[in-house]
């Protein structure tokens, strides 16, 4: 089908979209889904023993597992490597970090969106997004395996209990559960929304708050049940993009392309508390190793703004030499680089954190977009190009 999300195929676009001024948000108003919503639009029924919401303890940092090099024994002899979906290239480059040079190269189904680690850190599931499948790959070889039959795996989460993926089908306006090892369909949930893409839990993982790029929406979702709890609306020409829980809980973070920054959400009270102004076309929301800092990309003018979690400030903004477009990625083991996909330049940004300069720049196959860097830390991965805790 032809999707409406043309907008990440074109740098254009969402430039248009800031132009016409879309940074106002309107005042956000919770509402409850429709009793009946999942009964008369989904595929499936909710299950009558649906899995209680994890009991997980109160902590306070929920990335407490994630420190530098603390990698699980599943993934400590697995070679590091940086994994690069080209979207418009339908193909896979391979990135030796420690060289900056390209190794493997190796064709995939249509359109690769994201590469996300398994909930068990033993797959890796590049997400052919318009090929309607995934395509594994084994990280202790680096090689790709086989495929499996998706619809629309725009992106890819995993339940915390690890039971269940959710692959967002963005087209499709759905949330499809699957089960974790077998991507077989379990249910489908209908969202009233346009554009879903990306997400992230609460602290207790009971809920989780997504994006929703086409119609500047969040959606509040509880996954046991299979039920919207609330939505807000940012604004109608908002364009919310990547999702972080902060290391307490208490915030969520929401980039938005259009509002040019990053919303901050209460998860209780499902409103937006503040807004932080970054750069053009916001995009993706990285963690430091410590918890501390925010690392935002700006994709409509080539730089990274570095946020303070603890006081919500703008500590300093890097810029790209001679320019880029930084999309998604993730942070080296160690912690001291950041790996950042250069969607509309065909190349991969490797970035120093201690300083914010420019290591290297990539060439790689056309529409780069959800690179992941493997191995990293962490006990288990909750999906996207690596959520873990």
């Amino acid at each position: 089908m032809i999707r409406t999300s043309l907008t990440r195929l074109s740098p254009i676009v969402p430039i248009l979209f800031v132009v016409l001024g879309a940074i106002g948000c309107a005042a956000p108003t919770p509402q409850e889904a429709p009793p009946n919503a999942a009964q008369q639009t989904d595929k499936g029924a909710p299950p009558s023993n649906a899995p209680a919401a994890p009991q997980v303890p109160a902590e306070e940092d929920i990335y407490a597992a994630d420190r530098p090099n603390q990698l699980s024994p599943t993934v400590k002899d697995f070679p590091s490597r940086v994994y690069v979906p080209n979207s418009e290239s339908t193909s896979v480059d391979v990135i030796d970090p420690a060289t900056y040079k390209v190794i493997d190269h190796f064709r995939v189904g249509t359109q690769p969106q994201h590469i996300v680690p398994s909930y068990d850190l033993k797959t890796l599931w590049v997400l052919d997004d318009q090929g309607n499948s995934l395509t594994k790959i084994d990280p202790a070889t680096a090689k790709e395996g086989g495929t499996v039959p998706v619809d629309d795996p725009y992106n890819l989460y995993f339940t915390p209990d690890g039971s269940e993926a959710i692959v967002v089908a963005e087209a499709l306006h759905r949330l499809d559960f699957r089960d974790a090892q077998t991507m077989k369909l379990k249910f489908s949930l209908h969202v009233p929304c346009s554009g879903v893409n990306h997400l992230d839990y609460s602290t207790d993982g009971s809920y989780f708050i997504a994006s929703c790029e086409f119609d500047g929406k969040l959606l509040k979702v509880d996954w046991a049940s299979r039920k919207i709890l609330a939505t807000i609306e940012l604004g109608p020409k908002d364009m919310p993009q990547d999702v972080r829980t902060s290391p307490d809980g208490k915030i969520f973070f929401v980039a938005d392309m259009a509002a040019n920054g990053v919303h901050v959400i209460d998860p209780e009270s499902f409103k937006q508390i503040e807004f932080l102004p970054t750069g053009k076309g916001t995009h993706g929301i990285l963690i430091s190793r410590d918890s501390k800092l925010l690392y935002v990309s700006n994709r409509g003018e080539g730089s990274f703004s570095v946020i303070d979690v603890a006081t919500r400030k703008i500590v300093t903004k890097w810029s790209l030499p001679h320019g880029g477009s930084p999309d998604m990625g993730g942070i080296s083991a160690d912690g001291k680089v950041m790996w950042v996909s250069g969607r509309y330049n065909a190349e991969v940004y490797a970035v120093d954190l201690g300083t914010g300069q420019l290591l290297a720049r990539i060439p790689v196959g056309k529409g780069p977009h959800g690179l992941c860097v493997y191995p990293q830390p962490g006990r288990y991965s909750l999906g996207h190009t690596g959520l873990f805790r």
